[in-house]
């Protein structure tokens, strides 16, 4: 029995009962996808829903104001995903009437859309002969053929696609790339893998060679850069308080956090007394809310963050009233701050 076989075989038996397993709607499958980007099953899973309940079509979607789509991703990271797909959906509902390409060279040109997703749109929606490679994917490949060429460098990238073409089902290619990517979460997963059950034990060469908890190679990541956070959370007689919105091109671009003030290392008090700004006058009290500072990590980054609570007597025209503060989309940072702080 070939691999693309034994690949299909055990997906007819373990295969999970997902929502958009059911459906070959070019638009739920590219939801699912791009949320599970990065994002373990489980966590994208109410986040697919959500989406799928409030925003039903494409047309749906594209109709939506990018606040709101922010908002109902908020706590799922990575927002470059949300605004992307949002821009892809107008495209999609405004140049194509709400037709997804139905070929991997076409999908692929959409915005937010790279080889992985655009080969799962194609191959489980239109039955285009390409194969998948994810995550899941490369570690099975590298496994089975005892590859040690790191993931992601651009010779694994190429190497890896070559490996999943070779073994690729020539037929019912819609199950197959749902199988394989099943069976690297499920079989093959990342830390104590079924071996012993394995239908692809006998031909495994990492099984073989005790290479199995060393591969996939991966290169190892940037220098993880650390920040130092100051959320200036600003509070009137009245009941009111800032968001500010984040532009630009670095992390959380377009969602509202409080007025903040970066430094290079951690401040006190008195220290950042001396960085308030101009439009801070009048302050009547300023506090810590969290003597340790929350570190809060991202994939390249760690936020050292305190929030220091400032009461001033009005804020003025720029406020917004504390009981609005969840209508904002916000990092999950803020939200669980906001959760926690009494107000």
């Amino acid at each position: 029995m070939s691999f693309s076989d034994k690949i299909l075989r055990w997906y007819a038996e373990n295969k999970r009962k997902l929502p958009w397993r059911s459906t070959i709607d070019p638009y739920k499958i590219w939801l699912s996808e791009v949320m599970l980007q990065q994002t373990r099953v489980a966590q994208g899973l109410p986040y697919y829903e959500k989406f799928v309940e409030a925003y039903p079509t494409v047309f749906d979607l594209a109709k939506a104001s990018e606040e709101e789509v922010l908002k109902l991703w908020q706590g799922l990271g990575y927002y470059s995903r949300a605004r992307n797909m949002h821009q892809t959906a107008k495209k999609v509902a405004e140049e194509f009437n709400g037709n997804f390409p139905n070929t991997y060279a076409e999908i692929v040109k959409l915005k937010g859309i790279g080889d992985y997703t655009a080969s799962a749109i194609a191959s489980i929606c239109f039955d285009e002969q390409v194969p998948v490679v994810d995550g899941n994917v490369y570690r099975v490949l590298a496994r089975y053929f005892g590859v040690d060429v790191p993931i992601n460098s651009n010779q694994g990238i190429k190497l890896f696609k070559e490996l999943a073409h070779k073994v690729m089902a020539k037929e019912n290619i819609r199950d197959y790339n749902q199988g394989i990517m099943e069976f690297g979460a499920i079989q093959c997963s990342p830390k104590k893998p079924a071996c012993l059950v394995c239908p692809l034990n006998e031909s495994c060469k990492a099984l073989e060679i005790g290479m199995v908890n060393k591969l996939p190679v991966k290169l190892k990541k940037t220098k993880i850069k650390v920040r130092h956070f100051n959320y200036l959370v600003v509070l009137d007689d009245f009941e009111n308080t800032i968001l500010e919105q984040r532009i630009g091109k670095g992390i959380w671009q377009n969602l509202y956090q409080f007025p903040l003030v970066e430094s290079d290392n951690e401040l006190t008090q008195k220290m950042l007394l001396k960085s308030l700004p101009d439009f801070l006058h009048g302050v009547k009290e300023i506090s810590l809310f969290n003597e340790k500072p929350i570190v809060h990590k991202l994939s390249h980054q760690h936020l050292n963050t305190k929030f220091w609570i400032v009461n001033i007597q009005e804020i003025g025209p720029d406020g917004i009233s504390i009981s609005d503060l969840k209508k904002y989309p916000v990092p999950v940072l803020i939200s669980d701050f906001i959760e926690s702080f009494n107000f």
